[in-house]
């Protein structure tokens, strides 16, 4: 097949894979498209942990027609046997005669052993199709698994002049950036705040202006000040609300926060709250891919100052004059965004880029 015919097939299987954001951890994002005589004749893609991968679900909706066919793929078939069958297996039992993979999947027990595996069963491999656009798809799990730590997308809410509040203002973002926030909420697997931010505003960090379902809660609390009647403590699954602590808190204050069910978790001290490394760490060694940093100022320019922010979104309001510290509070080495992109949202300006 053409190059732009391979390319029309893996963006299928992109936008197929695209689907299940915020629910595979700690997979990947996965979609599979099966294609005979010019046709589509299946395709699929991985819905969640421990069901189907998106291979065996395109190939299942395939059925014989699959016999000498090719199928299109974001990521490299595992070779391995977790929670399921690995998909190398599938493809060579189906009777396919060409693979298209975007990008070989970092995880040791695949690696290219799935390329090797079909291969030498015959079967043509052809690699590399659209893979700038599969490893961004992908950026989770390719920094949970080749850094220990997952992809951290920092969201701040600033006016014009770059200030973070506005007197006698709760909320600086209009209705159009509020749905954006809970859409961000719905696809990444945590959402992030700083012990402030649960003070002053006592977020739920639910999925509530669109239908979806709720992240990971994460909370830095150096001192475990949360309080007991905060809405991610009296949440219907508080196990579900992790709060970061330091070694030394205050061990009444811990035990209460222990004993309403949180999933509480202890690390070191650094830079005038808990260390963020060991936080991302620690979420990375249990399987969180992605978090949405809401955090306020502090945690953000300690996120941005430590090296530990991927990409950052600013939600900007047509407000001049602002309160309160700048957005990214003690940054002062200043840095150029990659890959930047603005939109509008109602009457807010998204302004979006990586961090070098």
């Amino acid at each position: 097949m053409s190059d732009d015919t391979d390319a029309a097939y893996m963006r299928r299987a992109l936008r197929l894979a695209a689907r299940a954001a915020g629910r595979t951890s700690p997979n990947p994002l996965v979609g599979a498209v099966v294609v005979s005589d010019g046709k589509i004749v299946g395709e699929g893609y991985h819905r969640a942990a421990g069901e189907p991968h998106a291979e065996v679900n395109a190939l299942r909706k395939a059925g014989a027609a699959a016999r000498g066919g090719t199928i299109y793929t974001n990521l490299e078939p595992c070779a391995h046997t977790g929670r399921t069958p690995p998909c190398v297996s599938a493809i060579k039992e189906a009777g396919v005669a060409r693979v298209v993979a975007a990008m070989r999947d970092p995880d040791p027990r695949t690696n290219g052993k799935g390329f090797r595996g079909l291969r030498d069963a015959g079967i043509e491999i052809t690699v590399g199709v659209l893979a700038d656009e599969a490893a961004r798809l992908n950026a989770g799990f390719i920094s949970r698994l080749t850094r220990g730590r997952p992809f951290v997308l920092i969201k701040l809410a600033a006016t014009i002049d770059g200030r973070v509040a506005v007197p006698g203002r709760r909320y600086l973002s209009g209705k159009a950036a509020l749905k954006e926030v809970h859409r961000l909420r719905d696809r990444f697997d945590a959402v992030l705040v700083g012990i402030g931010t649960v003070i002053a505003d006592d977020p739920a960090l639910t999925v509530r202006e669109i239908k979806g379902r709720d992240p990971l809660r994460i909370v830095v609390d150096a001192d475990a000040r949360t309080p007991v009647n905060a809405k991610i403590v009296r949440a219907k699954d508080p196990e579900r609300s992790v709060i970061f602590v330091a070694r030394d808190a205050n061990v009444r204050r811990t035990n209460r926060l222990r004993d309403a069910g949180v999933s509480l978790v202890t690390v070191p001290r650094s830079d005038g709250g808990v260390d963020l490394s060991a936080v991302l760490r620690w979420l990375g060694e249990h399987g969180v891919n992605t978090v949405l940093s809401e955090a306020g100022p502090h945690v953000a320019g300690s996120l941005v100052r430590s090296g530990l922010a991927d990409r950052v979104l600013f939600l900007l309001s047509p407000i001049a004059g602002g309160d309160g510290p700048p957005a990214l509070d003690g940054v002062a080495k200043p840095a150029d965004l990659r890959d930047v992109r603005i939109r509008r949202m109602g009457a807010d300006l998204a302004v979006e880029g990586a961090l070098a």
